[in-house]
Parts: structure tokens; C-alpha cells; sequence
């Protein structure tokens, strides 16, 4: 690797035991790190922020599998540059010195257009390729639905502290230039602060340290320096157009926060700079159901509506609706308790398993079944008075659990009085 390179490049590992995070997908007998080992690697989608390895992953599965290894990105190839790479994997897999599946990687495939994505799809049923694809965005909105039923989505997480300050200790020293120089860590909160989460941006911000440090002094690793040098110099920090996230971050918080001139203040920022607007109709979406919820139902509905409008007006004119959509999420009564209790089910259910249904309520469609007792004693609530009779749906296990908790808005206040008046509790 040169030393002209730049130091998140010379800092990428090439193997797995070099690799840092995600050991929930490749720690030792985890999923991934089960595939690469066994030499099987079936086509992936790796979902996750910006510097969180993807890309490196993509390249230690291949290297590690000795199989033909090409890229694409979304951003600058075309059907045609699809179908070029398919022949050459196609040739390749052919040949008789052919040494294992050729991989596709496709850097930001959630940019890739429907036809582009359909060009993929015989190749990867029939096994010419392997597809591993990097994206930042939830591949369910915008990976085609053929393509994720034949591809794995693999959820790549930001980096913890720990993980920011093991990448900090390899890196001063272990690399070839920032291993020479006299590096004084003292703090570290502001570096992880601005890192968030992204060894490419720690990485990024200590080639900044280094450039900006005479090199005759030590390299000063402090919260006062790292937060000197990034005012000084913003550019290196969002170099890879990483603002993209602080500003999606902050619209999201000042419609939660229920502030309409901040939320309409970042959402200006997000259009000046180009955004694309479905993305922030999908936030909108996102911010109608966790955040406001059963305190105001219709703002999924207009939400959704805002999504719907967007793809069929485009900008400029797109511009009004989300501004509309925005002041209204934000000044909504604000709700996150069927956020909650979603997650608190999902919980239970990692904790206790797959439960059993109870037999009463299961479904009942040959006569055996009706012998051992499924769907016996069910109570049809519509035979009821109110259409609603008191029985057990949960599994016995954890009945009586408790996972939605009204909150103290005025909607959902009443639900609660129904429900009370329905089962007493």
C-alpha cells in the first residue's frame, strides 16, 4: 500500500482476524463468519451506515474464497456495464480454471434503478454470480422484491467505543506513516464524538491530526485539538458528503421534538443540498409511525399520502407537499408506544422461543385436527354482546403480559378506558 494513500486506506484490513466490529455477523461461529470459512457464501445485501465495513467485507469474503472478484457502482454503471460484468463472471464460470463462484459487488445498490436491478436477477438465480450488494438505505424501500427474495440482508452496525478506540490503537501503531510519528493520546470523547460511529471518519480525522501537525511535534490526540482542527478545516470531516446523516439526524429530532422551524429549517437545508425527497418521505413515514403513532393516526396517513405524492410530482413542486407534511408531524401530539411495545414483544419473543399457541385459538382445517382439540372452546366474539368476550390469546407461558402501555395523550387515553372497561385491568 502506498504511503500516499490515505489512511483509512492503508488502515483496510484483508482479513477477517484484522477486521473490527460486526461480531454478531462474524465472530467466531456467527453467520457470515460460518459462510466464509465453509468456502459457501451465498448472495448477501450488507445494510448499514457509512464506515462501518461493508465494502471491506465485501473484499476479505471474496480474497478469502479465491473467487473472481468484480465491482460496480451504482452510481456510475448502466444496464449495459451490468451486462458486461455478467458475461466476464459468466466466462469465468465456465472455465475450466475456474477456482470458485465469481462475486459481484455492487457499492450503493439501493441507487441502482429497477431495470438495472432486473439485469442481476438470472445471473444471480442461476448461480453465474454471487451478489453481494452495500447499502445505506433500508433495502425493503428500495432493493426490488425479486432481488431481496434471493439475497440475505445482513445489518451491519455503527462502531462502539471500545471497538473506535482499537481501531485508534492499530492505527498509531501499526501504520506505515502514522507509526513513525510521536502520538499523544489523552482524550478520546471528542473523537469518538465526531467519529460517529465511522472508522472511516476517525480514520479521516487523524490523516487531518497528522497533516496539520509539524513533524518535529507529537501528534496531540485531545478533545480541544480534534475539535480545533475539524472547525478549522469542515471539509475534511464531510469529505465523503457524510453531513448528509448530522442533517437527517437533526430533521428527525426537531419533528420529535415537536419544533416546526427547526424541522422546516433542516428540511430547506436537505432540498438546497440536493437530497433525494423520497428519502425524506420515508423518514416522514418512519417519523408518523414511531414518534407520533396513536396519538394521531392520520399522520401515517398523510405521511404515506406525502410519499405517494412525491414519486408522482417530483421537485421542484415536491418541495410543498413535504413542507406540509413536516409542520404537521411536527405539531402533532406525539406518541412511540406501539414503537415500544413492538420492541418489547420482539424481546420476549428472543427470550422465551417459539411458544405454543394455544389450542384453543389455533386453526382447526382437517377433522384430526378437530380431535386433539384445536380451535376447542373458541369464543367467536362476534356472538357476544359489544363483540367482545374475555379469553386467553397469549401463549400460557406468559399470559397476562403486558406489552402496550398507553401514552398520555388524549387518543390513547380512551383506548386505554376501552380496554380497561373491556378486561378489567
Amino acid at each position: 500500500m502506498s504511503i500516499l494513500a490515505p489512511l483509512a486506506e492503508r488502515m483496510r484490513p484483508t482479513t477477517l482476524d484484522g477486521y473490527i466490529g460486526q461480531t454478531h455477523l462474524v465472530g467466531d461461529g456467527n453467520i457470515l463468519r460460518q459462510m466464509i470459512d465453509g468456502g459457501n457464501v451465498s448472495s448477501i445485501i450488507l445494510w448499514g451506515p457509512p464506515g462501518v465495513g461493508k465494502t471491506t467485507l465485501a473484499r476479505i469474503i471474496a480474497q478469502s474464497s479465491k473467487s473472481p472478484f468484480y465491482t460496480l457502482s451504482a452510481v456510475s454503471s448502466g444496464v449495459r456495464e451490468v451486462r458486461e460484468v455478467i458475461d466476464k463472471c459468466r466466462a469465468d464460470s465456465s472455465s475450466m480454471f475456474s477456482t470458485g463462484r465469481p462475486i459481484l459487488f455492487i457499492d450503493e445498490i439501493h441507487r441502482f434503478s429497477k431495470s438495472q436491478q432486473d439485469s442481476l436477477l438470472g445471473a444471480v438465480e442461476s448461480g453465474i454470480v454471487t451478489l453481494i450488494g452495500a447499502t445505506t438505505e433500508n433495502p425493503s424501500f428500495e432493493v426490488i422484491r425479486p432481488l431481496l427474495s434471493r439475497a440475505q440482508v445482513y445489518v451491519l452496525k455503527p462502531l462502539e467505543a471500545p471497538q473506535l478506540r482499537e481501531l485508534l490503537d492499530r492505527a498509531v501503531t501499526t501504520d506505515i506513516v502514522l507509526s513513525r510519528r510521536q502520538v499523544e493520546v489523552r482524550e478520546t470523547d471528542a473523537l469518538f464524538r465526531f467519529s460517529g460511529g465511522d472508522a472511516r471518519k476517525l480514520l479521516n480525522i487523524l490523516d487531518l491530526l497528522m497533516q496539520s501537525t509539524p513533524a518535529d511535534r507529537p501528534i496531540v490526540i485531545d478533545d480541544e485539538s480534534v475539535t480545533k482542527r475539524l472547525q478549522q478545516n469542515p471539509a475534511a470531516y464531510d469529505k465523503n458528503g457524510e453531513m448528509h446523516y448530522d442533517i437527517i439526524s437533526a430533521f428527525i429530532k426537531s419533528v420529535r421534538g415537536s419544533d416546526p422551524d427547526a424541522a422546516v429549517y433542516w428540511l430547506a437545508r436537505m432540498i438546497e443540498g440536493g437530497e433525494d425527497p423520497e428519502f425524506i418521505a420515508r423518514r416522514l413515514v418512519i417519523l408518523a409511525s414511531e414518534d407520533i403513532g396513536l396519538a394521531n393516526p392520520n399522520a401515517l396517513l398523510l405521511a404515506n399520502a406525502t410519499f405517494d405524492v412525491i414519486s408522482k410530482i417530483g421537485m421542484p413542486e415536491g418541495r410543498i407537499p413535504l413542507a406540509e407534511c413536516t409542520i404537521y408531524l411536527a405539531t402533532s401530539a406525539k406518541s412511540n408506544s406501539a414503537y415500544m411495545a413492538i420492541n418489547s414483544a420482539l424481546a420476549r419473543v428472543k427470550d422465551t422461543g417459539d411458544l405454543p399457541v394455544p389450542l384453543h385459538i389455533r386453526n382447526a382445517p382437517t377433522s384430526l385436527m378437530k380431535e386433539v382439540g384445536y380451535g376447542a372452546d373458541y369464543k367467536y366474539a362476534h356472538d357476544y354482546p359489544g363483540h367482545f368476550v374475555r379469553q386467553q390469546f397469549l401463549p400460557d407461558a406468559i399470559d397476562g403480559t403486558r406489552f402496550w402501555q398507553a401514552a398520555d395523550n388524549q387518543a390513547e387515553m380512551a383506548l386505554a378506558e376501552r380496554q380497561r372497561q373491556r378486561w378489567g385491568r
